[in-house]
């Protein structure tokens, strides 16, 4: 097949296609700097994991389910002047990201909590791909809504 062919043929489908994206973007105070030594550590164990590495006997059993869903990334920062993360993504890792801040809420902050949004994007106009959600964490319960749930449930 000519190069020309080739080449006319990606144009046309990239201009169908699109890249879908889901944004958050939040800083969470730590108790402490060994929280925050722990909290970068379990981060770093999560990325080498999804790497192909072994994971280790002390990765807590309650995030082995999210560790697919680990997309997000985690930076050391301060808040308040307090020992803080910066978890963020454009790739989504909601459950996962959730996950995460309840262990460390149970392990450091039991009566904490812990809110954020989430908001769907896409590079295209496209009718499913806008929209968000929302997430309320504590040492016990996470709570989570979507633009969509709410929409269907108020709309009836």
């Amino acid at each position: 097949m000519p190069l020309l062919s080739i080449n006319y043929q990606l144009s046309t489908i990239n201009k169908f296609m699109a890249d879908y994206f889901t944004n958050f973007s939040l800083v969470f105070s730590l108790p402490s700097q060994e929280a925050q030594a722990y909290a970068m550590e379990l981060a770093d164990q999560a990325s080498r994991f999804q790497q192909g590495d072994e994971q280790p006997e002390s990765f807590p059993k309650e995030l082995e389910g999210v560790i697919e869903d680990w997309c997000f990334e985690t930076n050391e920062d301060t808040a308040e002047n307090r020992p803080a993360l910066w978890l963020h993504s454009s790739s989504g890792g909601i459950d996962a990201v959730c996950s995460f801040i309840q262990h460390l809420l149970q392990k450091f902050d039991p009566k904490g909590r812990v809110t954020f949004e989430w908001s769907y994007d896409c590079s295209k106009p496209r009718t499913d791909a806008y929209g968000g959600g929302a997430a309320i964490i504590t040492a016990k319960k996470i709570k989570t809504m979507s633009t969509c749930e709410w929409l269907q449930k108020h709309a009836a």
